[in-house]
């Protein structure tokens, strides 16, 4: 696991001690080795940066960028299966001299081109420069666990694996892109291939940027698509062999994340997901598997207890820590240069702190997102399903026309009730779509887009998503799978897999995500909706793997998010911090609100009101992110 950062420049005017910069502003993803290069391509100098966070070969060998002939590779991530394909390799009488994956990749390149691509099990980004040819590929793996930053204008090409990379130089332009930050207040993320900032971008998952260095030519080409598997034909299988193939697949991928020359760990929190994990790879071991969990003296939110259980039964070494609010604040400073894009996801800092604790004691820590997205685990699709197929269209349309034309704040009882205005707003919109992919959108909308307007003061371009390719579903089986396609392809990749990767990172901590495996997600993606959501009971595949190693009653339990009680602390121990930076002064100076409606908000939650705090998270967010980064408030 490393920080990648480098550039493309025409003007050839970028120093060694800017790369150095660059590179080195992401130092946590990779304290122990760094190597900073420049290479002149004739009419353009190419720069490759790396913070190398050793955890397979942690010898010398695994120095970066790495060459072999005229390539150079810049690589950020692990390829699981890379001691398979480095036996392929030999057998074609390629020689090696590290026992690393970055130099697996080097040479499956020049042996297969970039269809190795194919062959790897891992996460992963990547800039390979191939000298012969005059190109540099730019390759971000299939789930998009690995992150990959790009800005392209006026002949400089910058890339990073975290924005504060591109922030070091001096040609980088922080001009906040609108519509960007529209969709960050509304998702609490920024989807898709959209950043805060005007001319910079991800690359998607599963998606090869190759940038011609004679014409400046930028061609990105897709290698890998969720919504393919989704679009097969599905398999036939009894319920037991589906149970018994899932087991062994899970069981696989768990074992590839365990690969590694330094200790590994498992975050644990109570769930099937993490339970799955535990499970599967403690069982049948005789030494402990460490297991990590945070919990809160707020009990609605208390998961830990839970665990304890599950780590008692299991056998693993089990460490918890109970987070406080005072702790919580601690840690509320930290999150800009932490998530440098603005991001919103309420459970940063619990997985910050369960990171931190990890830490402690391993190199490397399995977390077990994806659960929810492979196997239906968010009550979002059963409302999406029950609130569009699951009603007549003709009383929706009958519905949300009524609904146009009466003031939710008019009707009595329920206006005093929490964030009704925002509900009511929300379902008037599904039943407008009859579409469930759309109401899975509206419903994972902490602020509508009229909200949104509201805030800042002018209206926005609607950016393209993909909540909008449901179009390019089949519909060959029930909604579920329509819904966890895009789910896959929005949520997981922008908010869950950004929020573990920049945790990690952000204490020297390499984060694994076992059950995004791609084997996984291939198969269960051409399962039957009713193996995910079977009647009333989410994730029913999973639940059956789990049971067979841990006791039913043991894991049945209403479930609880994995979030810290914000709104409790925002009216306690972190009021003065929502108050300063909600203040009218500071709404203003960032100069891309208006004050009036959000002060408003502030003082109705403040006095008690019942307000969605998510609302205010939000702008809070962008106001740290902004005085850190922007402009000091």
């Amino acid at each position: 696991m490393c920080g990648i950062a480098g550039f493309i420049d025409y003007a050839k005017s970028t120093s060694p001690e800017i790369l150095k910069e660059m590179t080195d502003a992401m130092l946590h993803r990779g304290p122990d080795d760094a190597g900073y290069e420049i290479y002149d391509a004739g009419k353009a100098q190419i720069g490759f940066g790396q913070r190398r966070l050793s955890i397979l070969d942690l010898s010398p060998l695994g120095h970066q960028p790495m060459h072999f002939g005229d390539l150079i590779v810049n690589f950020n991530g692990e390829i699981y299966n890379f001691k398979e394909i480095r036996k392929e390799l030999e057998d074609k009488g390629y020689s090696f001299s590290s026992w690393s994956d970055t130099e697996v990749i080097l040479k499956g390149y020049h042996c297969w081109g970039l269809d190795v691509i194919n062959k790897f099990i891992g996460m992963f980004a990547f800039a390979l420069y191939d000298k012969q040819i005059e190109k540099v590929f730019f390759v971000r793996d299939r789930a998009g666990v690995k992150p990959f930053y790009y800005f392209w204008k006026d002949d400089i090409f910058l890339f990073g694996s975290e924005l504060k990379a591109l922030y070091k130089h001096e040609r980088f332009e922080k001009d906040i892109d609108i519509n960007s930050l529209a969709l960050f207040l509304q998702y609490s993320y920024i989807p898709g291939k959209h950043c805060i900032f005007k001319n910079t971008n991800k690359l998607l998952p599963g998606h090869i940027l190759a940038f011609d260095l004679k014409n400046k030519d930028i061609a990105i080409e897709k290698y890998w698509d969720v919504f393919d598997y989704y679009n097969k034909p599905k398999l036939q299988l009894t319920d037991e062999e589906a149970i018994q193939q899932t087991d062994k697949l899970l069981r696989n991928a768990y074992e590839y994340r365990m690969v590694a020359d330094v200790p590994v760990g498992i975050f644990l929190s109570g769930g099937y997901d993490s339970a799955s994990v535990a499970a599967l790879l403690q069982t049948g071991r005789t030494e402990k598997l460490k297991t990590f969990t945070i919990g809160f003296h707020e009990n609605e939110f208390n998961e830990a207890p839970e665990a304890k259980k599950i780590a008692e039964f299991l056998g693993t070494d089990h460490t918890e820590w109970y987070l406080t609010a005072k702790e919580a604040g601690d840690v509320l400073p930290l999150l800009p240069e932490i998530y440098d894009e603005p991001f919103a996801d309420n459970s940063t800092v619990p997985t910050v702190l369960v990171s931190k604790l990890a830490k402690q004691q391993v190199k490397v820590a399995l977390s077990a997102d994806g659960g929810d997205e492979i196997f239906g685990g968010y009550n979002k699709f059963n409302q999406a399903e029950k609130f569009t197929t699951g009603m007549p269209v003709f009383l929706q349309s009958f519905l949300s026309g009524a609904m146009s034309i009466i003031n939710p704040s008019h009707i009595p009882f329920f206006r005093t009730k929490y964030n009704f205005t925002t509900r009511y707003e929300k379902m008037k919109l599904i039943w407008e779509k009859h579409d469930p992919i759309q109401a899975v959108k509206y419903i994972s909308q902490y602020i509508t887009e009229t909200d949104v307007e509201s805030f800042l003061g002018q209206s926005f371009e609607r950016y393209h998503t993909f909540f909008e390719d449901g179009n390019k579903l089949e519909k060959n089986d029930g909604i579920a799978n329509r819904l966890l396609a895009v789910d896959y392809k929005t949520f997981l990749v922008d908010n869950n897999l950004v929020k573990v990767d920049r945790a990690t990172m952000s204490v020297s901590l390499e984060g694994r995500e076992p059950m995004l495996d791609q084997r996984v997600i291939e198969f269960v993606a051409q399962l039957p909706s009713d193996l995910k959501i079977r009647g009333n009971v989410n994730k029913w595949l999973l639940k059956q793997v789990v049971h067979n190693y841990i006791p039913r009653e043991m894991m049945e339990r209403p479930k609880r998010p994995f979030i810290a009680p914000l709104m409790v602390w925002f009216r306690d121990e972190l009021k003065e911090q929502l108050s300063y930076y909600l203040s009218e002064r500071c709404l203003a100076k960032t100069g891309v609100f208006d004050h009036e409606p959000i002060v408003k908000l502030r003082d109705q939650y403040l006095s008690g009101k019942k307000i969605n705090y998510q609302k205010l998270w939000q702008v809070l967010i962008f106001q740290l992110w902004y005085d850190k980064w922007i402009e000091k408030l």
